[in-house]
């Protein structure tokens, strides 16, 4: 039996070349979406609903008891919202037995963009040996979805690709330049994730706004072993 391919696709501008029908896609915020929703979710959140606009993030919260409103635009709290997109407020003494709707600038929107895939999962590194576990189970093939700045490459969910790629090769054909290329960010960077993304924009981005603990909490690896699932419109735990 032939092995499953898996792929990267660097940016939400270049998911239209890439055909996720049937495919396990993973959907890569680093900083700092699918970081949060590890988080909420291991913390005992019931289920998070992953919303494109704030519009509609203040009216599902509106509609729907013991839930918290969340998100950011640009790094910062979106105006009408209840709390932001850090990981960090998301404590089981908080966020348990909660629904949190939450709506990002890159991450909840790439993952609306995803169409037929087989299952739609979300990854980070507090979570990275669940994500790379399950799809090593799946057998099928995979996309490894990086949500990028406004569609523009960045280096930590490029990061993150490379960092699920070099655990799973030898269970996957690769034959795709942009997973080599993360694989080699993977390599350079030799487990010390948040001391290599210092470079990146995002990280002077984000730093600019205090926002430093944040992303040593997302890039410190396996404190969130799970996976979450999109299951009808929602994201769960993967039972």
């Amino acid at each position: 039996m032939s092995l499953p391919k898996l792929e990267v696709c660097l940016s939400p501008a270049l998911l239209h070349l890439f055909d996720t029908k049937d495919k396990i896609t993973v959907i890569i915020d680093v900083f700092r979406a699918t970081s949060t929703m590890a988080a909420a979710l291991d913390n005992g959140a019931t289920k998070i609903i992953p919303v494109a606009s704030v519009s509609e993030c203040i009216a599902i919260g509106q509609r729907i008891e013991n839930s918290v409103t969340a998100g950011e635009r640009d790094g910062k709290v979106a105006e009408g919202l209840q709390y932001g997109n850090s990981p960090s407020e998301y404590p089981a003494d908080f966020i348990s037995g909660k629904t949190l709707v939450l709506t990002t600038t890159n991450g909840t929107r790439l993952l609306h963009m995803v169409k037929d895939a087989a299952e739609i999962i979300t990854g980070s590194f507090p979570n990275l040996d669940a994500v790379s576990d399950f799809i090593r189970e799946q057998q099928k093939d995979v996309i490894l979805a990086c949500a990028s700045w406004k569609d523009r490459f960045n280096l930590e969910d490029a990061l993150f690709a490379g960092a699920v790629a070099a655990r799973v090769q030898e269970d996957f054909i690769i034959n795709c330049d942009s997973t080599m290329a993360c694989m080699s960010l993977n390599t350079d960077a030799a487990g010390n994730y948040f001391e290599y993304l210092k470079r990146g924009a995002h990280y002077k981005r984000l730093s600019g706004f205090g926002l430093e603990s944040d992303m040593v909490y997302c890039t410190t690896a396996n404190i969130h072993p799970v996976v979450p699932i999109l299951k009808e419109g929602n994201l769960v735990v993967h039972r």
